[in-house]
């Protein structure tokens, strides 16, 4: 697949200075590991500190670094870090209480660099220290900026739905091997398995043994156990299917009764995570009409409630960005090239960000090509007129999202399709 290439692919901040300690800092679950260096890479520090994850933990890296700088007089201290996992989490935002600089390092970043001080692929805890120190010390960073409480709230929310849609589906598949095994015939009858009537059934029938010697009236009435609407033309005809396959189904008996327990689990188990999940989409909602730039994207058609919040979690507050480019790079889906002499390599998505933001960012993007007028249009224009393919023309209109979506914010303004159009023609 090739793309575009678009500018503004490596960003250099340049902010250190003579007078600046620089700290690099290793971050894992108990104990971290610093180095300091001043702005030209060399050591300060007569060996590493380890100092733990606790509150005593940080005041001693305090006190270590006051010793530095007033050892070598450096008035400035910058603090680098590595945002792997959730580790470093609580001490950025203890220094950055602080007053204290911190900027995050991307993990790819200092593993390409871990051979430049001693030609060596060695890898240690003080040495990565040191190695974070020096790439923050060539201006190899990004600031840490702490987002306003909705927008972290926004965060907590979507990562905890995460947790439970991954639950839900792992439930899901094996509420359909046991339906395999035990019903092959089961999906003949209810396509998905979770409308209202199959649900009803997975209670009353767990196995088709239960249903050889039941007529289609004795069916219908179970079912109102659990639903309203039981009968009518439709469950009649359900019912009847539904007898007529359990009559001469394949499915395995033994161990019926382990097996029907086992299904009445994964039954309730499942209804309490969709319990969970509704109450999730609430409190989406609930936060999402507290930040005032929701409600701009919400003028996008065929942008939901559900993309929104994790567009926002993922990205923070897109005032923020200047440029659609920006939330790209943020979301990994700026665009990389290899090139040597005559070779020109394959040009490919970089995927060095937000993995999340970038899933939901193309997810949307799919979603927009299908419901949203203006975005079909697009895309036919790509693929009819540009010949394009459908992937390619997928990845192109993504950048068309996140510009859009910036630009809505940055000129407080709704979703235009005129505009949006003219801009997009322009473009192109």
């Amino acid at each position: 697949m090739k793309f575009k290439q678009s500018d503004g692919q490596n960003q250099r901040i340049e902010r250190i200075t003579t007078s600046h300690l620089v700290v690099g800092i290793d971050m894992a679950k108990e104990v971290h590991v610093a180095q300091a260096t001043n702005f030209r890479g060399i050591v300060l520090s007569s060996r590493h500190l380890s100092f733990k994850n606790t509150i005593e933990g940080f005041e001693k890296l305090q006190r270590w670094i006051d010793g530095l700088q007033q050892k070598h007089r450096l008035k400035s201290l910058i603090i680098g870090m590595e945002p792997t996992g959730h580790y470093w989490y609580n001490l950025a935002n203890w220094l950055d209480d602080k007053g204290i600089n911190v900027v995050l390092v991307n993990p790819a970043t200092t593993k390409r660099n871990k051979e430049n001080r001693d030609n060596s692929p060695s890898k240690s805890d003080p040495k990565d220290a040191l190695v974070i120190a020096d790439v923050v010390s060539r201006g190899y960073y990004y600031d840490y900026t702490r987002q306003a409480t909705n927008f972290q709230r926004i965060r907590t929310i979507m990562s905890d739905r995460e947790f439970w849609v991954t639950n839900s589906v792992r439930l899901q598949n094996r509420i359909i091997r046991w339906l395999d095994m035990r019903f092959p015939e089961y999906t003949t009858v209810f396509k998905h398995w979770t409308c209202p009537r199959s649900i009803a059934t997975l209670k009353e029938f767990p196995s088709p043994l239960e249903l050889k010697d039941q007529s289609t009236a004795d069916v219908i009435t179970r079912w109102r156990n659990h639903m309203k609407r039981a009968g009518g033309s439709t469950g009649i005809q359900k019912a009847a299917e539904l007898i007529s396959h359990a009559s001469k189904s394949v499915g395995d008996t033994t161990a019926l009764e382990d097996a029907k327990q086992d299904l009445q689990r994964l039954i309730d188990e499942y209804e309490r995570i969709v319990d969970i999940l509704e109450q999730i989409e609430k409190d989406i909602a609930t936060v999402l009409d507290e930040i005032p730039i929701a409600s701009q994207l919400r003028s996008l058609k065929g942008l939901g409630p559900i993309y929104i919040a994790a567009i926002l979690s993922g990205a923070g507050d897109l005032k923020q960005y200047a440029h659609g480019r920006q939330l790209l790079r943020r979301a990994g889906l700026n665009l990389a090239e290899s090139m040597s002499g005559k070779r020109k390599g394959e040009i490919v998505i970089s995927k060095r960000g937000d993995a999340k933001l970038r899933k939901y960012l193309y997810l949307a993007t799919l979603t927009l090509v299908g419901i949203n007028a203006v975005f079909r249009q697009l895309h036919e224009e790509n693929v009819q007129i540009k010949h394009m393919s459908k992937q390619q023309s997928v990845f192109k209109l993504l950048g068309k999202l996140a510009r859009v979506l910036v630009g809505m914010v940055q000129r407080d303004e709704s979703f235009t399709p005129e505009k949006t159009i003219h801009n997009y023609t322009q473009a192109a």
